[in-house]
């Protein structure tokens, strides 16, 4: 039987540590743009994988559903990575919690009810979701345990309660991490893992996004602030995702992982966390 890797969100990171992690098996490449999914199929089968594109829509269940049923048509999934959302500068508040919070919890639902056991996976959140002052213990436990469906319904993520689209963003990112801790406990069930990765800023066209955005000055700051002094690079993401899913990693799963270059240490004790000179 094929053992599949599914990536979620087809994009550079998403490529990035399927590349690692998907020699000798089925590359699944889904997106939102079939160009996208398709783009990148071509060019995983141009460098010897084998590889099949689809789309997805991450905010809809059946559109996941779907997904779910082309990938166990493949073979066995033995690998998740969910790479998928959307940033600040390029939805409104309620497509960034209907992809970023609804989308990931969705995602972790279905596919971990079908993971092969010793199977692995890794969700793309974010260093954002650091910077979000502490939230209260129900919270926290609302965030990574109610029902997917009721997620939505939540009193911190109604109309009013999220200030702006970084809020919506942050909220969604500290959720990713606390969902996954929880879904690590269903995923042990299966004999499988999951683990969160919290990127920096990383060189995509996400990421360019920003920089040329009405937040752009700030992403410079971070960059030239940061103890690193520079942006990271999707192949870094995947050499620790290479890690965390592979046979070094088996220890590892419900964990959350900090790649930024140092921007949330400079955040914290240097001076990012100071005003920024006029």
């Amino acid at each position: 039987m094929n053992e599949v890797i599914v990536v979620v969100g087809a994009g550079q990171i998403g490529q990035a540590v399927a590349r690692r992690v998907g020699s000798g098996k089925h590359v699944l490449l889904a997106s939102l743009s079939e160009a996208e999914s398709a783009a990148a199929a071509e060019t995983f089968r141009n460098a010897g994988f084998k590889s099949t594109a689809a789309t997805v829509d991450v905010s809809k269940r059946e559109s996941v559903q779907a997904l779910v049923k082309t990938a166990t048509g493949l073979g066995d999934v033995t690998g998740l990575i969910h790479a998928a959302g959307v940033s600040p500068s390029q939805a409104p508040i309620e497509a960034i919690l209907r992809v970023d919070l609804y989308g990931t919890a969705l995602v972790l639902e279905l596919f971990g009810a079908v993971i092969a056991r010793g199977g692995s996976g890794v969700v793309i959140a974010s260093q954002s979701g650091h910077r979000l002052p502490a939230l209260t213990a129900e919270q926290d436990k609302a965030l990574a345990t109610t029902p997917v469906e009721q997620l939505l319904q939540l009193d911190l993520v109604q109309p009013g309660q999220v200030r702006d689209t970084l809020h919506a963003y942050q909220l969604s990112k500290r959720a990713n991490a606390l969902r996954v801790a929880a879904e690590a406990v269903h995923w042990g069930q299966r004999g499988a893992r999951i683990n969160t990765i919290s990127p920096g800023i990383i060189i995509t066209p996400l990421a360019n996004d920003e920089l040329t955005g009405p937040r752009g000055a700030g992403y410079r700051r971070m960059i030239e602030g940061c103890p690193v002094g520079r942006a990271g690079t999707p192949d870094e993401v995947g050499n620790l995702a290479a890690l965390l899913m592979g046979p070094d990693g088996t220890f590892i799963t419900g964990s959350d992982f900090l790649i930024d270059g140092g921007v949330t240490a400079a955040f914290k004790f240097g001076d990012l966390g100071q005003p920024a000179q006029a």
